[in-house]
């Protein structure tokens, strides 16, 4: 057992020897795993962070949430957009109608959305997203308030002109002015900051509240017609702990229909979405470009390991008496062929650390440029190692097996 380690560690260190003397040869060898391994984990990263980004934007969408609109999520061929559009916007009085009958629903919200100037003394921003919405929205959706706080049930009850800013348009606003208690004005219309929203940041949806001013949509009647389909009203059901969203869906169908009065042989009138619909809306997308990953680099790493291959073979004609000697002398096949199948096994590890190390240098630069953040997990390291080895014992056995067969006596006098 002793000599059968030690002739691996020798083997290994022949190996080695030969990779630093043939230093060009070996940079060269280098190249074409590396732009493989580059190529099929770069690919690999790129959308698995882009899948991490999209899940994340949807999942502040909440996973138990239904939402109560005029059209729904899905698309395709046979979406019946013409039925879609003679149906009714959903209702402010339709949201206290589901929250008087279900029984699954913990709460629910309405809400509307549209554009203002907004201004405070002489700092104004135009086109900011005002959201007018009842004051069960903090239940609905979860945030974190760094100043003040949000508004009251009777201030939403009673439309009192109170406002919630998010972070940065309150920066943008007030500069250095505490905003709490301050009034300031949307389009003619006075308001008074009651809370602002903890900084979020921008998600691959734009949903984040940092720009967006929060309103009660009882004064937000006052400034928009709540019908309007433009503002895109909807009502926010979330469930209650422990009850599926589906279920849910199945008692606000329910709900709805008797509400607004349809009979059994009426269709829905109403859209009832969520959020699972637009993550298996992508899930196509995440397969076609995985398998446009694997095929592109399946190519790269093809080109590369032929490239090994042939360095390989290279390397046997230049150490034939070299190879010839050491049979000579007593060495076993196994020790010729693990000499070589280490050379190129070494050779294509070293090419993937290389395609790996610049895949996390590309990664902190497009993560430092952009607002996307790329991570290279340690499942693709994984997925580049082994793909490297597996790679350099392919390329290396034929030309490893080539040498252990010589004869030594023909290799001795090789040319």
């Amino acid at each position: 057992m002793m000599i059968f380690l030690y002739l691996i560690k020798e083997s290994f260190l022949f190996a080695i020897n030969s990779l630093i003397v043939n230093r060009v040869r070996t940079i060269l060898s280098l190249l074409g795993i590396t732009i493989g391994i580059f190529a099929i984990i770069a690919v690999f990263t790129a959308i698995d962070s882009l899948e991490n980004s999209i899940r994340s934007s949807i999942a502040k969408l909440g996973d138990n949430v239904v939402y109560v609109q005029k059209w729904p999520w899905s698309f395709g061929s046979d979406y019946p957009w013409w039925d879609y559009m003679k149906r009714p916007v959903p209702r402010l009085t339709e949201k206290d109608d589901i929250l008087k009958r279900s029984q699954l629903a913990k709460s629910a919200a309405f809400m509307v959305y549209f554009q203002r100037t907004v201004q405070y003394r002489r700092n104004s921003a135009n086109n900011i997203q005002i959201i007018g919405t009842s004051a069960e929205f903090e239940n609905i959706r979860s945030f974190e308030i760094v100043k003040g706080r949000y508004f009251s049930e009777f201030e939403s009850a009673t439309g009192k002109n109170k406002a919630m800013l998010g972070y940065t348009i309150a920066s943008e606003l007030f500069k250095d002015t505490d905003p709490i208690g301050k009034e300031f004005k949307i389009g003619s219309q006075k308001f008074v900051v009651v809370g602002v929203y903890q900084k979020e940041g921008d998600d691959m949806f734009g949903m984040s509240p940092d720009y967006e001013i929060h309103i009660p949509i009882t004064y937000a009647r006052n400034i928009v017609n709540l019908r309007d389909e433009n503002l895109g009203p909807m009502i926010m059901v979330k469930a209650v702990d422990g009850v599926s969203v589906d279920e849910l869906i199945d008692e606000l169908q329910g709900i709805m229909r008797s509400v607004r009065r349809l009979k059994p042989q009426q269709k829905d009138d109403f859209a009832l979405n969520k959020s699972s619909v637009i993550s298996q809306g992508f899930e196509s997308i995440f397969v076609v470009m995985d398998l446009a990953g694997i095929i592109i680099g399946g190519f790269s790493i093809l080109v590369g390991g032929f490239g090994i291959a042939n360095i390989m073979f290279v390397s046997v004609k230049e150490q034939t008496k070299a190879i010839g000697i050491q049979k000579a002398i007593g060495a076993r096949r196994y020790f010729i062929l693990l000499q070589f199948l280490y050379e190129a096994t070494i050779l294509s590890l070293i090419g993937g650390i290389v395609g790996l190390l610049l895949i996390w240098i590309l990664t902190l630069i497009v993560s430092n440029t952009t607002g996307m953040i790329f991570t290279l997990s340690a499942v693709n390291i994984t997925i580049g190692l082994t793909i490297s080895i597996v790679v350099g014992i392919l390329s290396g056995i034929i030309p490893a097996y080539t040498a252990s067969r010589l004869d030594p006596v023909i290799a001795i006098n090789a040319n």
